[in-house]
């Protein structure tokens, strides 16, 4: 289930959204600004009982959320 993190350029607000497939809008929820951009997300791995925050890898100015890289 893919859930996104996004920042509105508009009026900077911070929030997640759930991206079932490349041709869904994001909309800002506190404006309504289509002028988002995906924030770098981390996910964390349990390796041998303990707890390891890893960044994922994207790719150039979209974050590897489209097929251009």
């Amino acid at each position: 289930m893919p859930i996104y993190e996004y920042r509105c350029k508009q009026c900077e607000q911070e929030f997640e959204k759930y991206v079932p497939g490349a041709s869904t809008v994001v909309a800002c929820p506190g404006c309504a600004s289509e002028q988002v951009m995906r924030k770098l997300s981390v996910f964390g791995l349990k390796t041998a009982g303990a707890f390891q925050p890893s960044a994922m890898s994207g790719g150039g100015c979209c974050g590897g959320g489209c097929s251009c890289h």
